[in-house]
């Protein structure tokens, strides 16, 4: 009786347990605390292969992230959890500067496996086949369009043999293969892409940009080392144009100002400039009377005038007409970009344009008014406070 109980209690056990295969090495099995945090720790190892992978690279650049995604490829041949994959890629992409990088988004795009997601009949295609995944293919897109990246025809191959020809993300290529050569070009001061690094190379860009208004324009390069006593040793990119130089001499000894800074975008770099100008010219008087007017008659012999009480202004009244740096806030004689943006270096800019050409500054008093805070520290003869006199005799 004691054994058939024995035989039953075994019988049981195993039927809750489950039968496990017998093996040699059964003896050395770690306990069950043991493998129950192991199988804790599983999903976080695969979380990490799937998003951390591009955490934990000392050298980030091109050739290290084109490499993880290689070893993503070759981890699966059915490539699980890419979505999570690619979403980080997308993530870490600046870290790495392959956020403009064409190639780069080739090679994700060839991370999604090929054939499993096109649509097979009409609600398929349009109530969007297999979401997440054509989802994260639109916001690769979105990215590059953000970033100003074009794709090429290669990539509409490469969509197609993944999505089909009625998958949402090949009609998001098709809407960016139709507007974005037309912005691409549009633009009348092409710059360079990628934008140089250098903040001289910035500047001018940025000088010829602002001054390409007057085609008499001339840029000038200066070196602060030039002015006696300049603290700051920097240099200067200037552009004023000729009739700028006549408009300066005109102004005879009324104040100028040196406004700034402010900001000017060349793609997605930024650099600050500074004006040099005048407060706004008074509109010249205009005569109202028009002889031609009928509604305006005058008696001269009885000495009686029949007036109109509404005189409109004349139409074909003669008056100068304003140039290009004439503007309604004031008229601008000259712009620069500095390398330092200091109160020292845009004294020594006024010294420089009083060498080249501009001689009249010398009995003019040039005024500091900033928009917004310049450092202060490198300063000649210039108080921190705003709209401090300079005196440029020297």
């Amino acid at each position: 009786m004691m054994l058939v109980r024995q035989q039953i209690g075994t019988v049981y056990r195993l039927a809750r347990v489950g039968i496990r295969p017998c093996s040699s090495g059964s003896s050395k099995r770690p306990p069950p605390e043991e493998d129950e945090g192991a199988e804790r720790k599983r999903p976080e190892t695969k979380l990490m292969l799937r998003t951390g992978l591009f955490e934990h690279v000392s050298q980030k650049d091109k050739r290290t992230y084109i490499e993880m995604v290689k070893v993503f490829e070759g981890r699966s041949v059915h490539r699980r959890n890419h979505v999570e994959f690619i979403y980080a890629a997308l993530r870490h992409m600046e870290e790495f500067g392959v956020q403009r990088d064409l190639e780069v988004y080739k090679a994700l795009i060839n991370v999604m496996p090929k054939g499993k997601f096109i649509p097979t009949n009409i609600f398929q295609a349009e109530f969007m086949h297999y979401p997440r995944q054509q989802q994260v293919i639109i916001d690769l897109l979105e990215q590059m369009e953000d970033n100003g990246v074009m794709p090429d025809y290669e990539m509409e191959s490469m969509l197609i043999n993944v999505f089909g020809k009625k998958g949402h993300p090949v009609r998001k290529y098709w809407r960016m293969m139709y507007w974005m050569p037309k912005f691409k070009n549009l633009s009348p001061w092409p710059l360079p892409n990628p934008v140089p690094d250098e903040s001289l190379d910035l500047a001018k860009l940025a000088v010829e940009r602002m001054c390409s208004v007057d085609l008499l324009s001339q840029i000038s390069l200066f070196d602060t080392k030039d002015v006696a006593d300049a603290l700051d040793q920097t240099w200067i990119v200037s552009g004023q144009s000729s009739e700028q130089s006549e408009l300066l001499a005109r102004h005879q000894q009324k104040p100028v100002f040196i406004e700034g800074p402010f900001v000017i975008w060349l793609r997605n770099r930024t650099i600050n400039y500074f004006l040099l100008k005048s407060e706004s010219n008074p509109p010249p008087p205009r005569d109202d009377e028009d002889p031609d007017d009928v509604r305006n008659l005058r008696m001269p012999f009885v000495g009686i005038g029949m007036t109109h009480t509404h005189q409109p202004p004349r139409a074909h009244q003669v008056g100068f007409r304003r140039s290009v740096h004439e503007q309604e806030d004031g008229t601008i004689f000259a712009i620069c970009c500095t390398g330092s943006s200091t109160k020292d270096s845009l004294l020594s800019w006024v010294r420089l344009l009083e060498r080249h050409g501009n001689p009249c500054l010398a009995q003019m008093p040039v005024l500091f008014k900033f928009t917004s805070h310049v450092p202060d520290q490198l300063k000649v003869a210039a108080s921190s406070e705003e709209g401090q006199q300079i005196g440029s005799s020297s």
